[in-house]
C-alpha cells in the first residue's frame, strides 16, 4: 500500500484532487478518480479541522478540505503523546487478525497464555530462527505464538514451496522447527493457507520478518529478546 503512494507522488503533483467542499462523499469520489483500483474503506474528518482521514485497507492518508493536497505520514498528538495514524491502522488490522482461523496457524502456546502474538515468519530468515529458539522462554513467560507464513521471496519461490510443505506436514510444529533449524524439508502437497497468509501479510503492511502483531493490531517489527518482547506486550 505504501509503495503505491510513493510511486504515484509525481502524478499527485500534476493531478490535484478536485472537490468543492469537505463533504465525505465528494472526498471518496475524488479519491476513486485518482486511485480507481483502490478500495477505500472509510473517509472521515480527522482531529484537525478541515483535514480528512482516508482509510485504504489498513493504510491511512489525509486530504485537505479543498481537495488540493494529499498528505502521507504520521499524525501525532503531542499533548497525549499518541500516534493517531497508527491507532487507525491498528484498529483496521484487528478485523483482519480476528478473522484468521487458529487452525490455519502453527501455534506454540503454554497451557494458560497471558498474551498472544501473531507472527509472520519465513523459514530462511535468521531473526525468525532466533525468535523460534526463544520459544521455550516465550512460553514460560506466558506468551503464545501463532505463526503465519510470509516467504519473503514471494509466491512460487523455493521458500514458498518449502513453507507449503511445512503447513502440509502431519506434525506442523516439528516440521517448522526442523525447517528453522536448517534441516531439509520433505516435499508435501495439500490444500494450504500459505498463499492466503502471504497476501494477508502484504495487506497488513508486512515488509520484513519476523513481523509480530498484538491482538489489538499493533505491529512489533523485528526480533526482540523475550524480556523485551514481554514489556512490549504489557505496554499500552
Amino acid at each position: 500500500m505504501q509503495f503505491l503512494f510513493r510511486a504515484t507522488t509525481a502524478a499527485l503533483l500534476l493531478l490535484p484532487l478536485s472537490f468543492a467542499s469537505a463533504d465525505v462523499g465528494r472526498v471518496t469520489e475524488s479519491m476513486k478518480k485518482v486511485f480507481p483500483d483502490l478500495e477505500i474503506t472509510r473517509v472521515r474528518e480527522s482531529k484537525i479541522r478541515g483535514l480528512y482521514e482516508v482509510l485504504i485497507g489498513t493504510d491511512v492518508v489525509y486530504t485537505s478540505a479543498d481537495g488540493r493536497y494529499l498528505i502521507q505520514g504520521e499524525l501525532l498528538d503531542l499533548e497525549a503523546r499518541a500516534n493517531l495514524s497508527e491507532e487507525v491502522r491498528a484498529a483496521a488490522r484487528v478485523k483482519l487478525i480476528e478473522a484468521i482461523p487458529t487452525a490455519e496457524t502453527i501455534e506454540f502456546a503454554p497451557d494458560n497464555p497471558r498474551y498472544t502474538l501473531y507472527v509472520f515468519t519465513d523459514i530462511s530468515c535468521g531473526y525468525c530462527r532466533r525468535l523460534h529458539r526463544d520459544m521455550p522462554e516465550l512460553n514460560r513467560l506466558g506468551i503464545a505464538v501463532r505463526y503465519l507464513a510470509f516467504p519473503r521471496a514471494g509466491e512460487g519461490s523455493p521458500a514458498f514451496r518449502d513453507m507449503e510443505s511445512v503447513w502440509c506436514a502431519k506434525d506442523r510444529q516439528t516440521a517448522l522447527t526442523d525447517a528453522k533449524a536448517g534441516k531439509p524439508v520433505e516435499p508435501r502437497t495439500c490444500s494450504n493457507p500459505v498463499a492466503k497468509q502471504f497476501r494477508l501479510g502484504q495487506d497488513l503492511g508486512v515488509a520484513g520478518t519476523p513481523a509480530m502483531f498484538r491482538p489489538d493490531g499493533r505491529l512489533l517489527q523485528g526480533y526482540m529478546p523475550p524480556d523485551e518482547l514481554l514489556q512490549a506486550l504489557r505496554s499500552r
